[in-house]
Formats: structure tokens, C-alpha cells, sequence
């Protein structure tokens, strides 16, 4: 079979969960920045839910849980 000269790369796809007291785009910044530290080659995330926590009638907590996808090193 003649070499075509493409180049194929993997992906990976992991789920993270992730929190804030302030909103759901700062939850989902606060676990990509954190999730960048051990993972490379982040490409895209999906926020597959969302979900607050209420006390007293005041929302407390702010809660995603996301799939990211990212690129496997060659």
C-alpha cells in the first residue's frame, strides 16, 4: 500500500466533574485550567450536565460535568 503522506491522530475522551460558588462558566473554566495541568493537547470539552446545590432557598454551589477530549502525544 503506497504512503499517502496523511497523518492520523488519536484522541482520548475523560470525564471530569467540576465546582464553583460563583457560576457554571466559572465551574467549567476552574476544571479546564485544573485539568490542564496534567493533561496536554486539550482540544474541545462537552459539558454533559449541569446541576446546583440550594440551601435554604440560596444556591450555594454550581456543579459540571464535562467530557473532554484531547489528543494522544505521537
Amino acid at each position: 500500500m503506497a504512503d499517502t503522506g496523511s497523518s492520523n491522530s488519536v484522541a482520548k475522551v475523560t470525564e471530569l466533574s467540576a465546582r464553583s460558588t460563583k457560576s457554571f462558566e466559572d465551574a467549567i473554566q476552574g476544571g479546564i485550567a485544573r485539568a490542564s495541568k496534567t493533561i496536554r493537547n486539550i482540544n474541545s470539552a462537552w459539558v454533559k450536565e449541569q446541576r446546583i446545590e440550594v440551601r435554604e432557598g440560596k444556591i450555594t454551589s454550581y456543579q459540571v460535568n464535562m467530557m473532554l477530549t484531547f489528543t494522544l502525544d505521537s
